[in-house]
């Protein structure tokens, strides 16, 4: 028995070490992962960076994410009002995978729902809250912690292939960040911005191009204000064009390139073109020639302006560049100077000299006729347009160039102009004695009135009417007999003598009116002497029948 106790020790022994190695391994993994954890959280950690905001925007410390293409990149830490309280500092703590991405070219901007270039973003933000927006530049840039974040998302990432152009111009309109870029009505780019230190002058315009259109931009190709929509009333009726829907609320360039100016090399980057008002001023800008004129108006050029058509034959051959009040001393007085430009190269196989040879050919040109008119554009609007033509009775005038300009002599007339035709026919209108003719008709009229609404005529025409019907009784007793005729006789010459009355009253009452002379007063004298011969005869019959009625009774033996 003493020669197990030994062993049992020792078992026991044993047991106990194994007991405790196996208590203590937990503690002991629990540290390795703990130091795993804790060097695998320093090997990713990456900087503490500082953004700079304008407001916090909903940015909530230890919550709010950065974020690279639905990546999340670090998290914010803190957000706190900077020293002079005019900015939100944004503390964040960046994952070491993008610090290559931290460069001083680097854009930041909050993503929250909002309303910008034309389209609607950051909605799903409503369920998931606002986070912040990483936006790495391309190559280049120097390393830095410290950011100024932007207050609305860039319009154009940088990730994006393609060109930017500058666009020269003297007024924005109605062009904004995100405005469309557009090339045979397709959307091809983006405004990008426009740099404000060049406004005293000019404005510079950066359109963006992406890839593969970029490629349609050559040396001569022309860009134009596509904003708005341009309404024409024409001889087909009213014409309304616009580039698109989006350009109409945010404003647009279009470009184009000519089958010409294709033959030209590619823009490159930065390119400066000009920003052309309208696609009638670019195609305008396409011809590599013209030809300038001024003319001097001596009467009013109101409807003319800048840009207005100068036209040949019905065809635009120009457009006016300039408008302005110039006092001419030989002749003291003020003129209208009218400049203008005229491209050549719009008539087909036209073969213009240069140099002196241009100036015999311009000086023959006015010596034959050449002149220039004011006609109206538009009879709504009361725009003017200039037309230019030859005209073989157009009075004489002297050839004269002022340094490259050709000065043509303006003709005064409205010949052919549908304005100054309606303007003469209204003087016309005007010369009229409308208000002499209106008071002779207001006579007329009431002398007529008068007339027949005297009671004179009215007793006339009753009397007569009567004596009518007496007439016609005295013929139907003459087939009845001698008495009811001799009884009826009186009665008839009765009648008539109350006619001639009433007739010579109405005769006095005209005469007072119109006058003997008048053509009623003549015709009214007629008829009384007749009525008066009338009476006169009847008057006659019936002494007759009363010294012989057996005259009567024998004549109508007779007839029998």
């Amino acid at each position: 028995m003493n020669d197990l106790t030994p062993i049992a020790v020792i078992r026991t022994r044993a047991e106990r070490r194994r007991r405790i190695s196996l208590i203590w391994a937990i503690p002991l993994i629990t540290a390795m992962v703990a130091v795993w954890l804790a060097y695998d959280t320093l090997t990713k950690r990456g900087p503490l960076i500082e953004i700079r905001f304008d407001a916090a925007a909903s940015l909530q410390a230890n919550q709010s994410h950065i974020r690279y293409r639905e990546v999340d990149l670090g998290v914010v830490q803190k957000v706190a009002l900077s020293p002079d309280r005019r900015h939100v500092i944004v503390s964040a703590r960046m994952n070491r995978e993008a610090l290559p991405l931290l460069t001083d070219k680097t854009q930041f901007w909050v993503v929250r729902p909002r309303f910008f270039a034309g389209s609607v973003s950051g909605l799903e933000t409503l369920v998931s809250g606002a986070y912040i927006q990483l936006e790495p530049a391309g190559d280049g840039g120097t390393p830095t912690t410290e950011f100024k974040g932007l207050e609305d998302p860039p319009v154009l990432r940088a990730s994006v292939p393609g060109r930017t152009f500058r666009l020269k111009t003297a007024r924005l309109g109605s062009l904004n960040p995100g405005s469309p870029v557009l090339f045979r009505d397709l959307t091809v780019g983006e405004v990008l911005g426009w740099d404000v230190g060049a406004m005293a002058n000019e404005v510079t315009v950066h359109a963006f191009v992406r890839e593969p259109y970029d490629k349609y931009v050559h040396e001569k190709s022309v860009f134009w204000n596509a904003s708005g929509a341009l309404v024409q009333l024409g001889g087909t009726g009213i014409k309304l064009e616009l580039e698109s829907l989006r350009a109409l609320v945010l404003g647009g360039i279009a470009f184009d390139t000519s089958e010409k100016a294709g033959l030209t090399p590619l823009a490159t980057q930065n390119r400066e073109f000009s920003l052309y008002r309208s696609r009638d001023d670019a195609d305008t800008a396409a011809f590599d020639r013209s030809l300038r004129f001024v003319s001097y108006f001596k009467r009013s050029v109101s409807g003319l302006s800048v840009g207005a058509p100068v036209n040949l034959h019905g065809l635009r051959i120009g457009a006016v560049t300039e408008v302005a009040l110039k006092y001419d001393k030989p002749q003291d007085a003020v003129l209208a100077e009218v400049r203008y430009e005229v491209e050549p190269d719009r008539i087909a196989r036209l073969d213009l000299p240069v140099g002196d040879d241009l100036d015999r050919m311009m000086e023959d040109l006015v010596r034959r006729g050449l002149r220039i008119r004011l006609e109206s554009a538009s009879l709504v609007t009361g725009s003017k347009q200039i037309v230019m033509d030859i005209m073989a009775d157009a009075p004489a005038a002297p050839y004269n160039k002022q340094g490259e300009f050709y000065v043509l002599p303006p003709l005064d007339g409205d010949s052919g102009d549908i304005a100054g035709s309606a303007s003469a026919l209204m003087e016309r209108l005007k010369a009229l004695p409308l208000e002499q003719i209106s008071d002779n008709l207001n006579k007329t009229l009431a002398g007529a009135n008068s007339t027949v609404n005297d009671p004179n005529l009215r007793q006339a025409v009753t009397t007569l009417i009567a004596t009518l019907n007496t007439t016609k009784e005295l013929m139907a007793s003459l087939n009845k007999g001698t008495d009811p005729i001799l009884r009826s006789l009186p009665r008839v010459a009765q009648g008539l003598e109350d006619a001639v009355k009433h007739t010579n009253q109405l005769v006095t009452s005209l005469d007072n009116n119109y006058g003997g002379g008048s053509q009623l007063g003549r015709d009214t004298s007629r008829m009384m002497a007749q009525l008066s011969e009338a009476a006169r005869s009847v008057r006659i019959l019936a002494e007759l029948l009363s010294r012989h009625p057996e005259a009567l009774i024998r004549g109508r033996a007779e007839q029998e």
